[in-house]
C-alpha cells in the first residue's frame, strides 16, 4: 500500500463516512488470561465512544511508510489450508460474527504477542464500495469492486497515575479511585491489503509504534507474514556497521557518521531531477563506497563497509531515505557552524596575538579598555582548540590600550 492508498482508506475512518458495520475485542491480563471479550454492531455506539474506537482505527493506519508500516507479504505454505492467511480470510468472511473464530483469533494473538502488560486486542470489519476513477483522477459513482478488510490493534491497558481527586458523593478531596485505561494503539495490521485501489489478499499491512523493536514475534507468529526491518532498524544497523568499521571510541566517529548522513541525503537530492514520482533513490554497494569516500574514509575501508552494507540487505538496494534522519541533517548543519566560528574565534586571537594583546602562551598582556559607562569589567578569556584566547566586546567608540598604548577597534 502507498501513501495514496493508505490516505483512501484513512479519510473514511470519520465519523461522519464510516461503513465499519462490527466491532469485536478481547481484554487480556499480564497472566494472559481472558477478562472479558464483546462484540456487535460499531452503528450502535454513543458517538463519543465511536469517535474513540475511530482514532484507535486511524492510529493503525498513520506514520510512515517502509517505518512504522510496513507491507508484509505471507509465506506460500500460510496461504494454503490451514495457514494462517486462510484463518484470517475466514474471520474476515464472517463479518466478525463467528464467535468460535473469534476465540480462536484472541488465543493465537495471546499465544504469540510478548508483552508483561495488561492489553485490549479489536478488530473491525469494514467494507469499501470503491469508485472507479477516470484517467485525470475524477471520482465515479460506479464501482468495479467491493473492498472487504480487518483492522485489527492491539493496545496496552494501564493503570492512571495516582494522584488526588475530588469525591463528589463524599465531598471531599481524596485520593483518586485508579482505573484501567486504555493506551495508544502499539501494533495493528489491516487485511488484505488495498493495493492500486484493489484488494490484495496475499499481502498485510502492519502497524508498530516503536520502530526500533517491533513485535516481529507477532508479525511472524500470529500473523503468519515474513518480517522485515524498519527504516529505523536498518539505519541503526547501517551506521553500527560503520562505528564497528571505524572504532566506537574513535572521537571522530560521531563526526563521520554525520558526514555519511549528509552525504546518503545530498546524493538523494541530486537524483532528484531524474526520478519520478514517489520513486526511492536506491543505493547499491558501489553507491554507498563512494558516499563512504566522500565521507572521508579510505578507499579499503570503504569498500569493506560496502560489502557488509550488500549483505546486511541482501535482497535489494536500499532505499537513501531509510538511512538518514532529519534530526541528523540539522546537528549536522550546527556542527559546521560551530566549527567555522571556532576557526573565527582562533583567526581573531591569532590577531590579537600579533597586536600584542596575548603573549605565545596565550597570557593575557596588562590592557585596560575605555568603554562607555555600563560597559566596564566585560572582558573575558576562553579556550578554544586547547588555546586560552581572549574575548573584548568592542564596539565603535570604544578603545583599547596595551601597556598604555591605543590601538585601534577590531573589525
Amino acid at each position: 500500500m502507498n501513501k495514496k492508498d493508505i490516505t483512501e482508506i484513512k479519510r473514511r475512518l470519520k465519523i461522519d463516512k464510516t461503513t465499519i458495520t462490527r466491532l469485536a475485542g478481547c481484554y487480556v491480563d499480564e497472566k494472559k488470561e481472558k477478562i472479558t471479550t464483546f462484540s456487535g454492531h460499531f452503528m450502535d455506539l454513543e458517538d463519543e465512544e465511536a469517535h474513540k474506537y475511530l482514532e484507535i482505527t486511524n492510529k493503525a493506519l498513520s506514520g510512515t511508510p517502509g517505518n512504522n508500516l510496513l507491507e508484509l507479504p505471507f509465506p506460500t505454505d500460510e496461504e494454503l489450508d490451514g495457514g494462517l492467511q486462510q484463518s484470517l480470510l475466514a474471520l474476515r468472511d464472517s463479518h466478525l460474527e463467528n464467535e468460535h473464530l473469534l476465540d480462536a483469533f484472541y488465543d493465537h494473538v495471546i499465544d504469540t504477542y510478548d508483552t508483561v502488560d495488561h492489553y485490549l486486542i479489536l478488530l473491525f470489519y469494514d467494507t469499501y464500495d470503491i469508485p472507479m476513477k477516470t484517467s485525470d483522477n475524477m471520482l465515479l459513482d460506479d464501482s468495479e469492486e467491493i473492498y472487504e478488510y480487518l483492522i485489527g490493534a492491539i493496545c496496552p491497558v494501564k493503570l492512571s497515575k495516582p494522584g488526588l481527586g475530588y469525591l463528589a458523593e463524599e465531598n471531599r478531596i481524596a485520593p483518586r479511585i485508579r482505573d484501567w485505561v486504555v493506551g495508544a494503539v502499539e501494533s495493528a495490521f489491516t487485511f488484505p491489503c488495498f493495493s492500486e485501489r484493489s484488494t490484495d489478499i496475499h499481502n498485510v499491512l502492519v502497524y508498530t509504534k516503536d520502530a526500533k523493536e517491533p513485535h516481529v514475534e507477532f508479525w511472524e507468529g500470529g500473523l503468519g507474514a515474513k518480517s522485515k526491518p524498519t527504516s529505523t532498524q536498518k539505519r541503526n544497523g547501517f551506521l553500527g556497521l560503520i562505528a564497528k568499521s571505524v572504532g566506537e571510541e574513535n572521537e571522530e566517529t560521531p563526526d563521520i557518521l554525520l558526514d555519511v548522513q549528509q552525504n546518503i541525503h545530498d546524493y538523494m537530492e541530486e537524483k532528484e531531477d531524474i526520478r519520478g514520482d514517489d520513486e526511492p533513490v536506491l543505493l547499491s554497494k558501489q553507491d554507498m563506497a563512494g558516499i563512504l569516500e566522500d565521507s572521508g574514509l579510505t578507499e579499503s575501508r570503504s569498500e569493506r563497509i560496502a560489502a557488509s552494507y550488500e549483505e546486511m540487505f541482501p535482497e535489494d538496494a536500499t532505499a537513501a531515505e531509510e538511512l538518514y534522519e532529519t534530526r541528523a541533517l540539522k546537528d549536522n548543519a550546527l556542527r559546521h557552524e560551530k566549527k567555522i566560528l571556532q576557526e573565527k574565534v582562533v583567526e581573531l586571537n591569532d590577531e590579537l596575538l600579533r597586536l600584542g594583546l596575548v603573549n605565545e602562551d596565550g597570557e593575557i598582556i596588562d590592557i585596560a579598555v575605555r568603554t562607555r559607562p555600563g560597559r566596564e569589567n566585560h572582558i573575558e578569556t576562553t579556550y578554544v582548540d586547547g588555546r586560552k584566547c581572549i574575548v573584548i566586546p568592542l564596539e565603535e567608540n570604544d578603545t583599547a590600550t596595551v601597556n598604555g598604548e591605543a590601538i585601534s577597534t577590531l573589525r
